[in-house]
């Protein structure tokens, strides 16, 4: 690899500019298709930056794509800007205590997701445009990762078709490559319909909804002893049917999200689950009705990018965390159990040590962890183009996903210096495929190489959209 420190340089001289754009998304959470003031902060920026912006991308409102230079090859940063409900919480503090509001909180680090990768896109600019190096870098700004499948979309209306590879990464509590390790998932809707009665009256009468739904909860759990090791499947309750016990209920819904390691592997578990239902609304004498409402693929690695991502990070060192940051994060750990911090040590192959409260190493690529199985539709993307995605730590070890403590971190000198140093890994590893036309024809012969047998097919259904929401 070439001299990098230029490109680090530009990423430290813009620091400032997104940190401030990160703490303005935290302070505004929004969930999946309804991020209209996240875009537009991030829109803005991309303005004031000089990329070339295309705003509706894919026919969504909340997705934005900006980009800059001439020619050559075309890379894209991906970033995410997406909340999570029932979060909320205030900043910079180690106890459980929700702003007043609607609940939503950045529970995921999204607030640093998209402003590091905008900073790297917006380093990579200026650093090709002082180089006079051809090539296109693009940020996409992309909406609704957070069970909303945008990429998918995204991907299936033809948004990367032109993209030579693609680099991301991930709020966590380490510094390294992330693997390639994910699961495919889809979320269907099931609703039942009977027929209401007095259920004390009639209760002959009546054809129980809740029944059916109760009963396929029931006959799921029967098949989870019956699936792959490595499949999930989970439930919530949409609709009970009313608050009246005397009445028997005549509609239900329940949501499943259905994962499992391949897609290959997840149609048959989806055929099954939809007998289980079926079964439900036979035994009942209800009828029930299946919509999917998101669906995504699994992560598909690639070792030549992985490689390069790995050279800027071992280049590059652990992030500089300072005694304030390490303060800090002890108390978060203080609200956790060993085990959270025990498994987060686990979970990335690196050995347990109770005392360490921040990251102060870079994972090794051929680590051997046990990463928690979670879904993507960065998924999606991999499957469509070369793609890379990076750790960044932003938070203290042990820290659960999806918490309170992940969100009061979301503002903190630890969230600040974890996404700038992840932004300088990025832009580095950009800065690499441009250098070296090698690492781009390798990267494309892998993913040739893993696609050959086994080619993409979107798991979106043809006929569902975004249930895009209309700006309030």
């Amino acid at each position: 690899m070439q001299n990098i420190e230029p490109i680090w340089r530009i990423v430290d001289d813009k620091r400032p500019e997104y940190e401030a754009l990160a703490d303005r998304i935290w302070d505004k959470p929004e969930i999946a298709y309804d991020e209209y003031e996240s875009t537009a902060e991030h829109t803005a920026m991309l303005r004031a930056e000089g990329f070339r912006v295309t705003e509706n991308v894919a026919g969504i409102p909340t997705a934005v794509m900006g980009e800059a230079g001439e020619d050559g090859p075309v890379i894209a940063i991906l970033g995410e800007y997406d909340a999570l409900p029932g979060l909320s919480q205030e900043a910079g503090i180690a106890e459980p205590k929700p702003l007043p509001g609607n609940g939503l909180g950045h529970g995921c680090g999204h607030n640093l997701l998209g402003s590091a990768s905008l900073l790297a896109a917006a380093a990579v600019k200026d650093w090709m445009a002082a180089n006079g190096v051809k090539g296109r870098v693009r940020y996409y700004g992309c909406p609704a990762e957070e069970g909303g499948a945008a990429k998918a979309f995204m991907v299936r209306e033809g948004a990367f078709a032109d993209v030579d590879i693609a680099i991301s990464w991930h709020p966590a509590a380490f510094s390294g490559v992330n693997d390639a390790m994910s699961l495919a998932n889809t979320r269907i809707d099931f609703t039942f319909t009977g027929r209401a009665s007095h259920a004390a009256a009639a209760p002959h009468l009546g054809r129980s909804a809740l029944d059916a739904v109760e009963l396929m909860n029931v006959g799921v759990n029967y098949m989870r002893e019956h699936m792959p090791s490595d499949a999930r499947i989970h439930y919530a309750m949409l609709d009970g049917g009313g608050v009246a016990p005397n009445v028997v209920q005549a509609k239900a819904k329940v949501r499943y999200a259905i994962r499992a390691r391949e897609l290959p592997e997840l149609w048959p578990l989806i055929e099954r689950v939809k007998k289980v239902a079926e079964g439900a609304a036979l035994m009942t004498e209800t009828k029930v009705e299946a919509q999917v409402i998101s669906a995504v693929s699994n992560l598909l690695g690639n070792t030549p990018l992985e490689q390069a991502m790995q050279r800027a990070l071992e280049r590059l060192g652990p992030p500089p965390f300072d005694d304030a940051d390490r303060a800090y994060a002890r108390q978060i750990q203080a609200t956790l159990s060993a085990e959270d911090i025990t498994s987060a040590f686990r979970r990335v192959g690196m050995k347990p040590d109770l005392t360490k409260p921040l990251a102060d190493s870079i994972v090794p690529l051929d680590a051997k962890g046990a990463p928690m199985m979670g879904s993507t539709d960065v998924g999606d993307v991999s499957w469509v183009v070369p793609t890379v995605q990076a750790r960044g730590a932003t938070y203290a070890i042990g820290t659960p996903g999806h918490s309170w403590q992940l969100t009061a971190q979301g503002k903190s000198g630890i969230a600040h210096k974890g996404m700038v140093h992840v932004a300088k890994v990025m832009a580095a590893t950009a800065l690499e495929a441009l250098e070296n036309p090698d690492v781009i024809a390798q990267a494309k012969a892998d993913y040739a190489a893993r696609t050959a047998s086994n080619p993409y097919v979107c798991p979106l259904p043809t006929n569902i959209k975004p249930p895009i929401k209309p700006r309030s």
